[in-house]
């Protein structure tokens, strides 16, 4: 299949894409589920109590087995004692859901097809700024008909990830780190030819 492609000055051209790629079917339970599960493995999971095994201290028994009155103790390290183990102690949690490969590709595949049948695609022969200026870069934007933005290059350029980093809606990314989350946050996708060709190559 063939998509638009339109330069800096506006020239208008046609690239030859890959069907397998542009042109598969949306499939939104397959799209929901790998989205789903690319959110829950980012979640830290960061909680951790000690249980009696865990506090440090207490191997010895604090007092004899039978004549002192007192109830049976094994432990200081009880949770019935100040300074011992929590009874029912949280440990990590480990959030992320299993996502095999094929089912990865297939669903960023969907997503970029859904995004050139909406007319969200926006394909260049190269993007770049000269400068790491903000300025120059909401100009080139503005050229190109899109402000919310995820923009999508074969290599990360120093330059542009500068310039953008003021720029709530817009993000750089390259073609090697594009993933479903990213691919459906933003408004319109602007993707080099070069870009274009890597991720052919990546989800083929």
């Amino acid at each position: 299949m063939e998509l638009a492609m339109r330069s800096e000055a506006g020239d208008p051209s046609r690239l030859d894409v890959s069907d397998r790629v542009f042109g598969a079917e949306y499939k939104p339970g397959l799209v929901h589920q790998v989205v789903t599960a690319y959110l829950a493995a980012a979640r830290a999971g960061t909680r951790a109590q000690k249980n009696r095994a865990a506090v440090r201290g207490g191997g010895a028994k604090p007092w004899r087995q039978k004549g002192t009155g007192r109830a049976r103790a094994g432990t200081s390290r009880s949770p019935l004692w100040r300074g011992g183990g929590v009874t029912f102690a949280a440990s990590p949690a480990d959030y992320s859901q299993k996502v095999n490969r094929k089912m990865y590709r297939g669903a960023v595949r969907a997503i970029l097809s859904e995004l050139v049948r909406q007319e969200r695609l926006h394909i260049v022969p190269s993007f770049g700024v000269a400068a790491p200026k903000t300025k120059e870069l909401v100009t080139l934007l503005a050229g190109h008909g899109v402000a919310n933005v995820l923009i999508v290059t074969e290599e990360l350029d120093d330059n542009l990830v500068l310039a953008s980093r003021n720029l709530k809606d817009v993000e750089v990314l390259a073609a090697r780190e594009v993933d479903p989350v990213s691919l459906m946050a933003f408004d319109a996708l602007l993707v080099t030819e070069a870009a274009v060709r890597r991720l052919e190559e990546r989800l083929s």
